[in-house]
């Protein structure tokens, strides 16, 4: 089980890696301090669960789960000084709810939990673009595409693994894939990448995506969708 520790409190950070250096079946894949970073992790890590802090700077612990909580994944499991979180926190799915300071058993008790989840969740479905290449057809799978434009007659799509040329438009892409978002005329990101906004003094606003430096322009059209999105994740 591929694990993700998110907390703002450096010690606290530490402590749940040496505490799950002695918990079997389970690798640290690595520790952010936000919600924000958690999104660009989860984007280029893929872990299978979270150790979630609730209250952080910027987005916070429930605000991260609310997000994910229609995928169903990753996992979480909240870790917290405060008790009083506990009724949101199943309310949004979590598998287990850790008071700090965390106990070995009581994490080896969540890791389990968790894992007895990952073992009873049929496995999701692998969604691929279809591209030809010097004659040669290649699936890319969606989960790896960070972004796609427009080009004359062309969709220019950037991947993990680098660019390749589709024939079909992009309202034809975002008709068979909901989860593509509309940034502009010319640009469609997978909603999973898309992690914040970012305002220009020219009054423009660029799109923040994970695993990618590019920031896209987002058109006043397509402006509010993406804030209500993001204020509910």
């Amino acid at each position: 089980m591929r694990v993700l520790i998110v907390d703002d409190e450096p010690l606290a950070r530490g402590r749940l890696a040496a505490l799950l250096g002695a918990c079997a079946g389970c690798t640290v894949v690595g520790s952010v301090d936000d919600g924000e970073a958690a999104l660009e992790a989860m984007a280029a890590l893929a872990p299978d669960l979270l150790l979630l802090d609730i209250e952080m700077p910027g987005l916070g612990g429930t605000a991260l789960a609310a997000r994910l909580a229609d995928r169903g994944h990753p996992l979480v499991v909240f870790t917290t000084a405060y008790e009083h979180h506990a009724i949101a926190a199943f309310e949004l799915g979590a598998v287990d709810y850790l008071l700090k300071p965390v106990r070995l058993e009581r994490l080896r008790e969540a890791l389990r939990r968790a894992q007895a989840r990952l073992d009873a969740a049929p496995a999701a479905p692998v969604v691929y673009l279809h591209a030809r290449v010097r004659g040669e057809r290649l699936r890319i799978p969606l989960n790896a595409v960070l972004w796609l434009l427009a080009e004359e007659k062309y969709v220019r799509v950037r991947h993990e693994g680098g660019e390749v040329l589709l024939e079909e438009s992009l309202r034809q892409l975002e008709e068979a894939h909901p989860t593509l978002l509309r940034l502009h005329r010319n640009c469609l990101v997978p909603a999973a990448r898309l992690i914040g906004l970012r305002s220009l003094p020219d009054g423009r606003v660029l799109a923040r995506l994970a695993g990618t430096e590019f920031s896209p322009e987002v058109s006043r059209r397509n402006l509010p969708a993406l804030r209500r999105l993001l204020r509910m994740g």
